[in-house]
């Protein structure tokens, strides 16, 4: 099988695909100030990148979601996540707090998806 990478530099490939398999890096937000406009933000650039990919959101499999203050945002991402999914398709996911590359990144998201 043939793997594939999308929007590579030397230290990471934004996509891997492997066979009918989809490796989304995580994705950060631009310029949005809250968690509910990075997670809009963030999900908006995972539609794109499965897009890209020959996949969508209704074919994930797996999330992980890193949040810097999972006490106070957790709420306000859940709420802007389940909006985004579409119903009866909800991967498997994880959220967890974690200490984040920047120190405005409120929330990043990697996921593992199927193609179409």
């Amino acid at each position: 099988m043939t793997i594939t990478r999308i929007n590579s530099n030397s230290r990471l490939s934004g996509v891997v695909t492997f066979g009918e398999l989809v490796f989304l890096s995580g994705q950060v937000p631009g310029d949005s100030t809250d968690v509910s406009g990075q997670t809009r933000e963030v999900l908006e650039k995972i539609d794109a990148l499965l897009a890209e990919a020959g996949s969508d959101k209704d074919h994930l499999l797996s999330a992980t979601i890193y949040l810097k203050d999972i006490g106070q945002d957790f709420a306000a991402m859940n709420d802007v996540w389940s909006a985004w999914l579409s119903p009866g398709h909800a991967p498997s996911r994880t959220t967890l707090q974690a200490e984040l590359a920047r120190p405005q990144v409120l929330v990043e998201i990697t996921v593992i998806a199927a193609r179409r």
